[in-house]
């Protein structure tokens, strides 16, 4: 057996044990695909996919919640969202841009001690920001989940950013500040355009985490109509004596199509912006 007829049987061998991994990986994504399509009475059937498909769990799924449909709960998620991945982006590049150019008194303390409350467990903080915000009169609504996002975006995302502005050099803000560019200017007409892929990588971070936040939503919105695609799915378990497992897992199903394709959309640019990230930091 030649070299090259060795390597070849390798890589063919490489590319079938990629796959049989692959496969089994995706496995629990075709059981949910066919169990969204399945009756109650064959969810206990052997067999991925049914014989008879019930595309009617997706309609019916979808006005399932008695005086609601899922239009409603989408609106509501994408407007926490919206107001959710805005935040970030300009509050988190706008504290990175503090700490990656301008020069104050203890901003190397100041920058370890925010780095320090990525190691603060979430669960040691609950119970005080839920007595701040019903202080605030903030329970049922929205502003818990949206306005810390205003503050900063993040540790995770100051660092992130703080790490790709710094690899800019730093004479583009020496040549701005000489025709006359402020501070703030510098900011937004050098630097923001020059950090776009990190700063989609945080748009997508802050996307997904928000939509992913079960916990929050649950924690501080009561209301039904107010209720987001997370918080909705529950009710399939708490509004029918029998619970429609295959309407359920539709819904579920299609609760995961906007970050799939808000990933799929800005994936070039997502891994820009880790890759330079890593690279330059």
């Amino acid at each position: 057996m030649t070299f090259g007829t060795w390597m070849k049987q390798r890589n063919v061998s490489t590319h079938l044990l990629m796959i049989v991994i692959g496969l089994i990986m995706i496995y629990p994504i075709i059981w949910w695909i066919g169990a969204s399509l399945k009756t109650n009475a064959e969810m206990s059937l052997p067999g991925l996919f049914p014989s008879n498909p019930q595309w009617s769990n997706f309609v019916k799924g979808w006005t399932a919640i008695p005086s609601h449909s899922f239009t409603r709960f989408y609106t509501n998620t994408l407007i926490i969202e919206l107001f959710s991945v805005a935040g970030s982006v300009l509050s988190a590049s706008l504290v990175a841009f503090g700490f990656a150019r301008i020069s104050f008194r203890l901003s190397k303390l100041w920058f370890a001690l925010l780095m320090l409350t990525m190691m603060i467990p979430s669960q040691v903080i609950i119970i005080p920001q839920y007595v701040m915000f019903f202080d605030l009169n903030w329970i049922n609504t929205y502003l818990p989940i949206i306005v810390p996002n205003f503050f900063g975006g993040g540790a995770f995302f100051v660092f992130l950013l703080v790490q790709f502005i710094r690899s800019i050099p730093r004479e583009l803000d020496e040549s701005a500040r000489i025709d006359g560019c402020s501070t703030f200017g510098i900011y937004w007409r050098i630097i923001m355009p020059l950090i776009k892929p990190a700063l989609v990588t945080v748009a997508i971070y802050s996307f997904l985490w928000t939509w992913d936040d079960f916990f929050q939503q649950l924690l501080y919105i009561n209301s039904v109509d107010k209720f987001t695609v997370g918080l909705a799915l529950r009710l399939f378990m708490d509004s029918q004596s029998t619970v429609e497992w295959g309407q359920m897992l539709a819904m579920s199903l299609l609760s995961v199509v906007p970050s799939f394709i808000v990933f799929f959309l800005a994936q070039k640019q997502f891994i820009e912006g880790i890759a330079t990230t890593g690279l330059k930091g």
